[in-house]
């Protein structure tokens, strides 16, 4: 079960320019935050909502966490966009 709910976390534009960013490939906060006008700390709090949504994951590499998009988190919100493509056809 999700914490947050997707459509929740990506309401918000910097969230929403962090997952541009991952979409690109991996990062860490350092590299997130560089192109951000906030802190590293505020971008590690966006980063816990996207990881509570199940947008992204983190994963160790040395002291640093590197954060990716996670595919199945998307999957979810794809699902449910599709039903209205797919009400439209019918």
């Amino acid at each position: 079960m999700m914490l947050i709910d997707a459509f929740t976390a990506i309401a918000d534009p910097t969230r929403r320019h962090l997952l541009e960013e991952l979409r690109r490939g991996p990062k860490t906060v350092n590299e997130l935050a560089a192109g951000l006008p906030v802190s590293r700390p505020a971008v590690s709090q966006h980063l816990k909502v996207l990881l509570d949504a199940g947008l992204v994951s983190a994963r160790a590499d040395g002291t640093r966490r590197v954060y990716t998009v996670t595919n199945a988190g998307f999957l979810k919100l794809n699902i449910w966009l599709d039903q209205f493509w797919d009400a439209q056809a019918s």
